[in-house]
């Protein structure tokens, strides 16, 4: 694989081969590869290796002050050298993720059409589906594809519906697809990045006159499904053995396709099931640090949208599997699981009254509670921690200050150790800042966040843990894509879940500690050996896979997959890539 520092055989000579960020070493060509391929001229005389590139890279970096303008930064340095700028990443992961990621990149997508220098990744335009096939082809033309990431751009990052910037989610250069290489190790010459454009309905947008999308109101209805269908139908059809990963769809939607899918191809979404995954490891993890069970908590999440949704239902299937926190009790019915979940939306407590009333999608049918009698308009948060005294609130609403002081303090008064997950992004639309909520609940409360908040308390401080969906859909989509899986089951993704748990810090002997590991500590090899295995228990696996192979084998299958940034030597060869 490219990773490695082996010979390779390249097409392209002088200027070509300098512009094109696949090959690009900038001064990092040797003297012989200088003359090899006509580059002399094009370069100043002193030869630098990748670690003096990446020093300069980074005080480079260091200089811009704002976090727009470092992913600004970065983006240049993609376009121009992928190693340099996996490189770059790798050294300072920590740092630089919430730069290139969540809460950074909100920004940067919210201002595509003001900040496009060029195209970059397939956009598949509603109004020019009929060279669907053709566009896709040229795109893709002489390479492989292990990955496709999606989006329509509907609802992203708690910003909403942002059209043609949706490329931004997928694009390998600023958000999910970087992430998959960075993290996940998977060659970025092998993803593809898809906006597929059926208009916006954000005003704001379709009147900018700098709008580079198609400004038109959203498609909807059977013209929609056809469409997004057609796609789904090329990438079965050219990649068989893809992971196909849909990004920020709309509610209406988001449910509705990855169920059609599910069984017809390897799909995920990470919206559903990737927030549903981590914040699963993060509910493990705090599980055993309070010393209790999984089946016996009550979860109330607030928020009722795609991830909200995906998280009850993850969290639900995980206790119907089987319990992740000892594997020797017995199962409970999903029947049983659904009663420990209390789902509240921007009506109240997901009620039979609300259902009647016609406010309850009926996607979330099997979480509405008929054992409440809700005499007024809604059944607000503070009222349903009142009465339930729930041990977990997790919050992914964007409703900024939901969890008040009321309300973490019936928390507080109704457990011992509440588990208290505001996972909402940006961070600007976070539940309860994590000092808040440590200062109110008298510092028993176990806290994770969707964005980056370090650590809080004086003295004998608490690590707030990143209950980020990149810990674990890089994993996820390895051990998929090693896998060849047919589709990706749900207990591939709770084997996953309960991999990742075991790396929390806070299960090595400090309740203090984050529930979850840090970016520097990458789970993803663990998770995708967890994965293929399950894989392979599954059934799901492709055929070179049986039931003989072990851990030895997937490990060294990841090993032999794995890309990294590193310069390999060039020969030129007019048969050569290009």
């Amino acid at each position: 694989m490219a990773s490695k520092t082996f010979t390779r055989r390249i097409a392209l000579k002088g200027n070509a081969l300098l512009t094109h960020p696949r090959f690009n070493k900038g001064t990092a060509f040797n003297p012989k590869e200088r003359k090899e391929f006509a580059l002399t001229g094009h370069l100043p005389h002193r030869v630098n290796t990748l670690d003096e590139q990446c020093n300069r890279a980074y005080n480079q970096l260091s200089s811009r002050e704002s976090p727009i303008a470092k992913n600004t930064f970065l983006q240049s340095l993609k376009e121009q050298n992928w190693v340099l700028y996996y490189q770059l990443l790798s050294r300072h992961l920590d740092e630089l993720v919430p730069i290139i990621y969540t809460p950074t990149e909100a920004e940067a997508i919210s201002n595509y059409s003001h900040l496009f220098r060029r195209s970059e990744g397939l956009y598949l335009t509603f109004p020019d589906q009929d060279t669907m096939e053709e566009d896709f082809l040229e795109q893709t033309k002489g390479r492989h594809m292990d990955l496709v990431v999606c989006s329509d751009a509907e609802a992203i990052l708690g910003i909403g519906d942002q059209g043609v910037g949706g490329i931004g989610v997928c694009d390998i250069s600023a958000a999910k697809s970087v992430i998959y290489t960075l993290v996940g190790g998977i060659d970025p010459s092998r993803t593809l990045p898809v906006m597929l454009d059926v208009g916006t309905d954000n005003e704001d947008l379709l009147n900018d006159e700098l709008y580079v999308g198609w400004p038109q109101k959203r498609v909807r209805g059977e013209e929609y499904d056809k469409f997004i269908d057609k796609f789904v139908q090329l990438v079965r059809k050219y990649f068989p053995t893809s992971l196909l990963h849909f990004e920020d769809f709309g509610v209406t939607n988001a449910h509705r396709i990855l169920e059609r899918y599910a069984d017809q191809h390897s799909v995920f979404n990470d919206d559903i099931q990737g927030t549903g995954a981590v914040t699963l490891a993060t509910v493990i993890s705090a599980v055993k640090v309070t010393k209790t069970k999984l089946s016996d908590q009550r979860i109330i999440v607030y928020g009722a949208g795609s991830a909200g949704l995906g998280i009850a239902r993850q969290l639900r299937d995980a206790m119907a599997v089987g319990n992740e926190v000892d594997s020797s009790l017995p199962d409970i019915s999903t029947q049983e699981s659904n009663t420990k979940f209390y789902l509240i939306d921007k009506f109240g407590l997901l009620t039979t009254k609300l259902k009647d009333q016609g406010k309850v999608r009926d996607d979330l049918d099997e979480f509405v509670r008929q054992d409440w009698n809700d005499e007024n308009d809604g059944v607000h948060l503070v009222d349903v921690v009142r009465k339930v005294k729930p041990t977990i609130l997790i919050g992914c609403s964007t409703h900024a200050g939901g969890f008040t002081e009321d309300v973490v303090k019936a928390m507080k008064d109704g457990v011992e150790r509440p588990i208290i997950l505001p996972l909402s992004n940006p961070s600007k639309l976070v539940e309860a800042h994590p000092e808040d909520i440590w200062k109110w609940s008298d510092g028993k409360a176990l806290i994770a966040t969707g964005s980056p908040f370090g650590t809080v308390g004086d003295g004998y401080v608490y690590v707030v843990g990143e209950c980020n969906n990149a810990l674990i859909y890089p994993g996820l989509g390895l051990g998929s894509i090693i896998s060849h899986s047919k589709k990706m089951t749900l207990q591939m993704i709770t084997a996953g879940a309960r991999r990742l748990a075991e790396l929390s810090p806070a299960l090595k002997g400090d309740s203090h500690a984050s529930l979850l590991p840090a970016f520097e500590n990458a789970p993803e090899a663990k998770v995708a050996i967890a994965v293929v295995l399950q894989a392979i228990k599954d059934g799901v696996a492709g055929d070179h896979w049986d039931s003989s192979k072990g851990e030895k084998e997937v490990r060294a299958a990841i090993e032999e997959m794995i890309w990294k940034p590193v310069y390999s030597e060039f020969v030129y060869d007019e048969a050569g890539e290009k």
